[in-house]
């Protein structure tokens, strides 16, 4: 019994100090800061695969041929080989499946980062454009997007305390401690639109004056936008 006492005058002296500290004067705000910022690492789907010259399975330009034109345009481009990857492999497994049919053609996905898209043209220049099945931009990134979110949180920060300040001084009060923050994400990664096909190759492959055309690229910013809610208390 005198247990049970104890513990329900904890509780009571608990609750009584949970009621008094809500009962101090506090005001909500919200903190904003944002940016937009132009991507700087783009991620490239390039699909690869056989033909037949001149719909002829005796002359058929294998994926290896095709596959070292990319692998040698990557080289003299600057970039480094391990921005090339494969993503995905389309072929027969065995000999004899191949043999049932001989205009069956191999396909190769691969992924390229790349940090200048000025060198499109110069890569899909050095592979012959009867090779390419498409070719599209997966996704991009910000290099130094991890500082500039933190430069971002922080404003919003300032920005909500700077706010908080002239509201609590407009009622001839002082702004006191932080009791809450909370952090709200609002950040945003368009994607591009763009992707090319065989017949969009052929025709972007050389302009009247036989120099490459750029491809149409709807190349949008990244849009970072954070919120702070924060809760200050009023002295």
């Amino acid at each position: 019994m005198k247990k049970l006492l104890t513990l329900a005058i904890v509780a009571l002296f608990s609750f009584n100090a949970m009621a008094q500290a809500d009962l101090r004067k506090k005001i909500s705000v919200n903190g904003t800061a944002e940016t937009e910022v132009t991507p700087d690492i783009i991620y490239l789907s390039i699909s690869l695969k056989e033909y037949l010259k001149d719909g002829n399975s005796k002359k058929k330009v294998e994926i290896n041929e095709l596959e070292t034109q990319l692998f040698n345009a990557v080289q003299k481009a600057g970039i480094p080989s391990e921005n090339l990857m494969i993503n995905n492999l389309s072929s027969y497994n065995t000999i004899a499946e191949k043999k049932k049919n001989p205009d069956f053609l191999v396909s190769k996905q691969y992924r390229l980062k790349v940090t200048d898209l000025n060198k499109w043209n110069q890569l899909m220049a050095a592979i012959d454009p009867k090779g390419i099945a498409y070719t599209n931009i997966e996704s991009f990134d910000y290099s130094k997007i991890e500082a500039l979110k933190k430069e971002l949180k922080i404003k919003a920060l300032q920005n909500a305390k700077e706010k908080a300040q002239y509201l609590v001084e407009a009622i001839g009060s002082q702004l006191g401690a932080p009791l809450d923050i909370q952090e709200i994400n609002n950040e945003s990664f368009p994607q591009m639109n763009y992707r090319s096909s065989p017949m969009m190759m052929k025709s972007m492959a050389e302009d009247s004056s036989g120099g490459m055309v750029s491809p149409d690229i709807d190349f949008k910013k990244i849009k970072l936008n954070y919120q702070m809610n924060t809760v200050f208390e009023i002295k």
